[in-house]
């Protein structure tokens, strides 16, 4: 049962900065070269790895999840502290927040999918 709660959790986290990044391309990022385009690759990364997650019981999804998290967030603090291909964050709206802990759900949760406790659990079909 917590393997799927954690399954659910993750997802929520992906789907959750995919909406966020399709709402600031919407709102400003689609004028941009680099930044726009990266934005719609993090909005369908974000689905596939949701969905991934939930069908594929398997530690791949989980892993891609922490990664999807880890390298969001690195890209974010880059933004906020010296820039990322030209765009300079401040840290000022309600998306950005939500958009931290989207992805800190995803990488916390994501990992905890990854220890061997829950992954031995799930595979067979025992509650944790």
């Amino acid at each position: 049962m917590t393997g799927w709660l954690l399954r659910l959790l993750v997802a929520l986290g992906l789907l959750g900065s995919a909406w966020v990044h399709l709402d600031v391309w919407l709102d400003w990022a689609r004028n941009t070269d680099v930044i726009g385009p990266l934005f719609l690759v993090n909005v369908a990364a974000g689905a596939v790895i949701a969905i991934a997650v939930l069908v594929w019981h398997h530690w791949l999804p989980a892993l891609a999840a922490v990664g999807f998290g880890v390298v969001t967030l690195v890209a974010y603090v880059l933004s906020l502290t010296v820039g990322l291909f030209g765009v300079r964050e401040q840290f000022a709206t309600q998306a950005e927040l939500w958009g931290v802990v989207t992805e800190a759900a995803c990488v916390v949760f994501g990992s905890l999918l990854l220890l061997p406790r829950f992954a031995r659990a799930e595979r067979q079909g025992e509650p944790v």
